[in-house]
């Protein structure tokens, strides 16, 4: 795991620079194929830490670290083709914690965060760059 070093960065999430077929790049961090990005920081997103998988997709552990690490607004990248699906207690956690979701194919994802990480509100997400 590669975290931005918290105390030296300000409390925006890292912006996406790069994204292609399996391979992405975050301000600050190692590329790699997924990622988890959040106020001040972000790594490599490990599925199996979770137990994720394509079906039924992201679990409510994946997000937790975007809410404990402060984020209002959640964007979820579902891969390039969209395969990813959200497991529905996921939607449920991030419900109740009464952030903004917004969820889409990868590419149209990042283009949304990258906007969203530009306003005041903190933002994080998570970003599958294949299917």
């Amino acid at each position: 795991m590669t975290d931005i070093d918290e105390s030296t960065s300000p409390a925006r999430s890292p912006k996406i620079i790069r994204l292609d077929w399996g391979l992405m790049e975050a301000e600050g961090i190692a590329p790699g194929k997924d990622f988890v990005l959040y106020p001040g920081g972000g790594h490599a997103w490990d599925w199996a830490e979770h137990g994720t998988r394509h079906s039924p997709g992201i679990q409510p552990g994946d997000v937790r670290v975007l809410l404990d690490r402060g984020a209002e607004v959640v964007v979820l990248g579902l891969g390039m083709h969209g395969r990813l699906g959200v497991a529905p207690p996921t939607l449920e956690l991030l419900r109740e914690a009464g952030v903004d979701v917004h969820v889409d194919e990868t590419p149209a994802a990042v283009e949304r965060y990258n906007a969203l990480i530009a306003g005041s509100r903190p933002v994080g997400g998570l970003f599958h760059s294949t299917c």
